[in-house]
């Protein structure tokens, strides 16, 4: 038998039990996909990060859900990262380069505020053109929920989602997420997740407010507060809703229909062509624990 420790943290939080929680086994060199996959089903949480060493940048990051291995996932990285400089101590803000699935990506960490900030791929959207009804009603809704001044879109900055916008935060206590119908809906991208946003906000600070239904191969079916999909929001922000601003600096809310307040800053911009995202949060560390591979 094999005891490997997990760093329990979480994300977005600035209290203990708020926010993502998120497993996190700083040396994971001598682990396999497979035992990294085992650990994360032991584990439970949305998804737990890996820290392996890397030959294209400062270290590498691999990210595993219960039921599979996805590309990128921000409140992981943010709780790998302060993981390991709560290990580290540095004494001044510093950038590391992070090697993932979804490319190599600048991170970085501010000692005084322990925020840890992460660049995000460029935005990708493309149009949603299966069935909108089938979809919503696998979260609970009909189309009179829809804010029908925004459109449905996938998007990416590193794994896929599909963008909902929805009309009212009623419509967000409404929902009750069927994950396993969203393969068969989601046919440009079956292993997409999916993202309702409002611009009606609980907090004044606040321009968005989402929730988070995972894939429905992923073995979760809610992730309290997400920020690879922040990050597709605020993209999101720049193209659809602000479409004449060539930059925004949001805040989002998240997890409040599942007791998890927490809130991720996002700063996007266009560049060109393409829209850059990135995303920033602090994580708070919680017990570490043990798990046990044969």
């Amino acid at each position: 038998m094999k005891t490997i420790t997990l760093a329990r943290y979480d994300a977005f939080a600035d209290a203990p039990g708020m926010g993502n929680p998120c497993g996190v086994v700083l040396e994971a060199e001598g682990l396999t996909g497979a035992e990294m996959q085992q650990l994360a089903f032991q584990a439970g949480f949305s998804e737990c990060a890996f820290l392996c060493p890397s030959d294209t940048a400062d270290l590498r990051l691999r990210f595993f859900m219960p039921g599979k291995e996805t590309s990128l996932c921000g409140h992981g990285t943010v709780c790998a990262l302060s993981a390991l400089m709560a290990r580290q101590a540095p004494a001044a803000p510093l950038t590391l380069r992070a090697e993932t699935l979804a490319g190599v990506l600048n991170l970085g960490y501010d000692p005084a505020t322990r925020m840890v900030s992460m660049e995000q791929a460029p935005a990708r959207f493309e149009p949603f053109q299966g069935d909108l009804a089938g979809l919503l009603d696998a979260i609970g809704l009909d189309k009179t929920a829809l804010d029908s001044r925004l459109p449905v879109v996938y998007g990416s900055t590193g794994s896929w989602t599909v963008i909902l916008p929805i009309r009212s935060l009623e419509d967000f206590k409404k929902m009750r997420p069927q994950n396993k119908r969203f393969p068969g809906l989601l046919t440009a991208h079956p292993g997409a997740s999916v993202h309702p946003l409002c611009t009606e906000t609980l907090s004044p600070d606040c321009q968005l407010h989402g929730r988070h239904f995972s894939a429905g191969d992923s073995g979760v079916t809610e992730d309290p507060v997400t920020g690879t999909a922040c990050g597709v929001m605020g993209a999101y922000w720049l193209a659809y809703i602000a479409p004449g601003e060539n930059q925004a600096d949001l805040s989002i809310e998240q997890g409040q229909e599942m007791g998890r307040d927490g809130h991720v800053r996002v700063w996007a911009r266009r560049q060109g062509e393409e829209i850059q995202v990135k995303i920033a949060g602090r994580a708070v560390a919680g017990q570490p624990f043990t798990l046990q591979l044969p």
